[in-house]
This record gives C-alpha cells, structure tokens and sequence, in this order.
C-alpha cells in the first residue's frame, strides 16, 4: 500500500515547484503561505515587474563580486520568493498562516543545505502576521520555525 504524503511536504513540494520559476543565477526560492489548508499566495525569486532577470543578463552582481550568501543583499537584483508571496496576499489571510520555503542551488538543482529567510524577509514576515515558516532541508525532512522566536531571539534583526 503507498504511503500519503504528509501537509508539510505537501505544501513544500509544491514550494519547491514554485521556484522552479526563479530566475536568479544562484540561489531560487519559492514560498507559499497557506492559512486554514488553504494555499493564500506563492512567490519565487526574479527581479521587479519590468526589469530584466539575472537569468535574462546571465549576470549576477553579487556572484561577480564574490558576496558571501547573506551579505549586501542590497546588490541583489531580485525580490526575495518569501517578499512576493507576501505582496500577493492580504495581510489578513496571512495572519496566523504558515509560510512554506525551498531553496535549491540555481547550478546543482539540489535543495540549499540550511536554508532560512535573510534579516529583510524575516521583518516582513513578521509584520504580515505569519505564525510559521517551514523549511525543507531534505525530500522529507523541515525545520519549523515559530515566528515569534524571530522577534524575542533574532540578533540579526537589530
């Protein structure tokens, strides 16, 4: 008898789908936010309406530079997939909702080994009122995290 896929892998399957619509050269994300099992908004890394893709320019500024992932974000050309979910939704269908990321390697196709929300996307998640984030670290395998821990632990929120 075939085993069911459990809700958190569910959703971050389709997370993970999500991002195979990124157009960074590095890194792609994709995000859903679901409330009440109910998918709410999905976003993917690319750069703004209108503006070329990195993929388009087959040029990354912060790659050209040799940035260490998590630094000098502002280089980057993209909006992160966690920020486009969020300005797809309604705060009010976000709050107390879960947000489901993936990240995968834009050169290997594998999944981003510890993968988490940048400083700048863990404020909006906060202020859009999401509960949790889950994180894919293998095929089946996620970190949950509770949103509040970011406000009372988070260091790098300054």
């Amino acid at each position: 008898m075939a085993t069911r896929t459990d809700k958190h892998n569910y959703y971050l399957d389709i997370a993970q789908t999500v991002s195979e619509r990124g157009t960074c050269i590095r890194r792609n994300y994709g995000a859903i936010i679901v409330k009440n099992d109910q998918i709410v908004s999905t976003g993917y890394t690319g750069a703004p309406r209108g503006r070329k893709n990195c993929i388009d320019l087959d040029y990354c500024a912060r790659e050209e530079k040799n940035i260490p992932s998590g630094e000098r974000y502002e280089l980057c050309r993209s909006v992160h997939a966690e920020a486009n979910a969020i300005i797809s939704a309604d705060r009010g269908s976000m709050i107390d909702g879960t947000l489901y990321l993936v990240g995968t390697d834009f050169k290997t196709g594998k999944l981003v080994p510890n993968a988490t929300s940048c400083a700048m996307c863990r404020r909006l998640i906060i202020n859009a009122g999401i509960d949790k984030v889950i994180i894919r670290n293998t095929k089946t395998e996620y970190t949950e995290v509770i949103v509040r821990d970011w406000v009372f632990n988070d260091d790098t929120l300054a």
